[in-house]
């Protein structure tokens, strides 16, 4: 295995897991600190947010800092007719190290505030509202990052990612989770940010589907060009 996959696994996994703990611990302090529902999801959104940006900074330099494997699987789909192509087990590889920090995540969170650890949530999340909001959550995502790798912005990526899962926090259903690897995860505490693991088939369906709509969107809105700084920016995606 090549050093720099390598690299890039340690950051997915450390990455995915470092933000799972800041979903689900934010939550947990929200949680003991107020019993005001709209002040909970304040302090959680705003963690995430601001939590989501610092991580993105610190490791998109090895390999992306991607933490999500709808991202991860558009990223292989879209640069696998590129020069910084991967293969399909390397893409499967790194998705595995993001739902593994993400378990990960969600036992670290847990152990800070004592709570029971790899605990299954029994918070039941159903109904077409939430299912239609995660589309929407993780189409309006993909659309974010797509663009910005095809028109050579990513630099962009750590504000206007984190800017657009904390506004969906509030303008959908479901707080936005937009994520498979962190909805895994957050079904196994069951603490105020979790899922029950029998919600956890529909919501991932509903994200990839977004994911699909929001690739779709970015790439017919900005098409490849050979001229374009998109390659440059397939080279930073693939690591």
């Amino acid at each position: 295995m090549k050093p720099v996959l390598w690299r890039r696994l340690v950051a997915e996994f450390t990455g995915t897991g470092l933000l799972v703990a800041v979903i689900v611990g934010s939550g947990i302090a929200a949680t003991n600190l107020t019993g005001d529902a709209g002040l909970r999801l304040l302090i959680n959104s705003l963690a995430t947010a601001v939590g989501l940006a610092v991580l993105i900074l610190i490791f998109m330099p090895a390999g992306g800092a991607q933490f999500n494997p709808v991202v991860t699987a558009a990223d292989w789909f879209l640069g696998r007719r590129t020069e910084h192509r991967y293969s399909i087990g390397q893409a499967t590889v790194v998705i595995a190290g993001q739902i593994a920090g993400a378990i990960g995540g969600s036992a670290l969170a847990d152990t800070m505030f004592g709570q029971a650890v790899l605990s299954p949530s029994q918070h039941h999340r159903t109904g077409l509202p939430l299912l239609l909001s995660e589309v929407v959550a993780t189409a309006g995502l993909l659309l974010v990052i797509v663009t910005l790798a095809r028109t050579g912005r990513l630099q962009h990526a750590p504000w206007a990612v984190a800017a657009w899962i904390g506004a969906a926090y509030w303008f959908t259903a479901s707080t936005s989770f937009a994520n498979p690897a962190v909805t895994i995860g957050r079904s196994l505490t069951n603490t105020y940010a979790g899922i029950a693991p029998s919600s956890v088939p529909a919501f991932i369906a509903a994200q990839l589907a977004g994911g699909i709509v929001g690739t779709l969107l970015a790439v017919t809105v900005h098409p490849a060009r050979k001229d374009s700084p998109a390659a440059e920016t397939q080279a930073q995606l693939a690591g």
